[in-house]
């Protein structure tokens, strides 16, 4: 085992000067009892760079669930990435298949701690809709491992809510949410503060909004600045509130960002190192309301024809209602109008 952990430091040692831009790895069955995950590494490190470097930790949704690590990259940090969003950190894009258990996730963090240089010191979770219930659950049981975390549209499910009291914690959630109720967070709220006193929790209800529109927030230049105002290594935890999640700064998410960037991918499978051949496929889903603001490749976007319903669609495409109607921010009861665009 400790020689093919050096094989694994090794090739990154070799490898990363080559990715002078973006550093963006794909890692499947490495760890035993845990997830496949991404690990993305920001530019301009060479094998000569020892700097520690700050993680955040994306725990994604429902519909990104499953097999495929690709998907993923459908939304979150890691897509931001591709749209020009500037991350001065390590990613860790774990893909769980159906709900987040703590201990698993604590096992691909670890591995990540020994084979990446991570301060842990400035570990961060970001996660929404089943991710906000995975953030939930993985900061208020390992809240010794989290400088600070921010859970949207979520809620929890472990039995004792008292070690997220001792973590800067960030809890936003939208009033008109038809996906997850806010009433969800406001259970955690209300668990923390029976637990304690919650001198380092920040909880935003956002007035009007949906569900898929927090989402625009992994795009906000805002919760990373966040992030980096907490380490555990201060001497005092504190909680920032000078910066701020705005209406007006979801609007803007997508237009702060420069533009679409090219990611180098490279690929571990069951320990085995190889580059892979061709990049992931660049595609945009909708995960904003209203209509579509930006350009989506023909494979994300499906247009209603007569005859269509929300079942066949999502058969024909190998997927869910509930993913097509979280996407698309439409309920079940949504009539398909002919020309209607369905994000895959």
């Amino acid at each position: 085992m400790m020689k093919k952990t050096i094989s694994i430091i090794t090739f990154l040692l070799l490898f990363l000067p080559q990715l002078a831009h973006s550093q963006l790895i794909s890692h499947h069955g490495v760890v035993p009892g845990g997830y496949d995950f991404w690990v993305y590494v920001p530019q301009e490190r060479s094998a000569k760079d020892t700097t520690k470097l700050p993680l955040v930790l994306f725990l994604h949704g429902k519909s990104l669930s499953g097999n495929n690590l690709e998907k993923v990259r459908n939304y979150g940090p890691l897509e931001a990435l591709k749209f020009g969003r500037k991350i001065d950190a390590l990613i860790l894009a774990p893909q769980a298949q159906n709900g987040w258990t703590p201990s698993k996730v604590l096992k691909v963090l670890e591995w990540t701690e020994k084979n990446y240089p991570v301060d842990i010191n400035r570990i961060y979770v970001f996660g929404m809709s089943m991710g906000g219930y995975g953030t939930i659950d993985f900061v208020g049981t390992y809240p010794d491992k989290v400088a600070a975390a921010i859970a949207m549209c979520g809620g929890g499910t472990i039995k004792n809510y008292s070690g997220l009291n001792g973590v800067p914690l960030w809890i936003i959630h939208g009033t008109s949410d038809t996906a997850v109720s806010y009433k969800e967070s406001e259970k955690v709220v209300d668990a923390m503060k029976a637990s304690g006193p919650t001198d380092l929790l920040r909880f935003d209800l956002v007035k009007g909004a949906s569900h898929s529109r927090l989402g625009r927030v992994f795009y906000m230049s805002e919760p990373y600045e966040w992030f980096s105002k907490h380490s555990l290594a201060d001497s005092l935890r504190t909680l920032d509130t000078t910066v701020h999640i705005t209406d007006a700064g979801m609007t803007n998410a997508y237009k702060s960002m420069p533009g679409r960037r090219t990611l180098k991918v490279v690929e571990y499978k069951k320990q085995a190192v190889r580059q892979a051949q061709k990049p992931a496929p660049e595609s945009r889903p909708e995960i904003a309301e209203g209509p579509v603001e930006r350009t989506e490749s023909s494979d994300s976007i499906y247009i209603v024809k007569a005859g269509d319903t929300l079942s066949k669609i999502a058969k024909m495409h190998g997927t869910t209602v509930d993913s097509l109607c979280e996407k698309s921010n439409i309920t079940r009861r949504t009539i398909l109008r002919i020309g209607r665009r369905i994000v895959l």
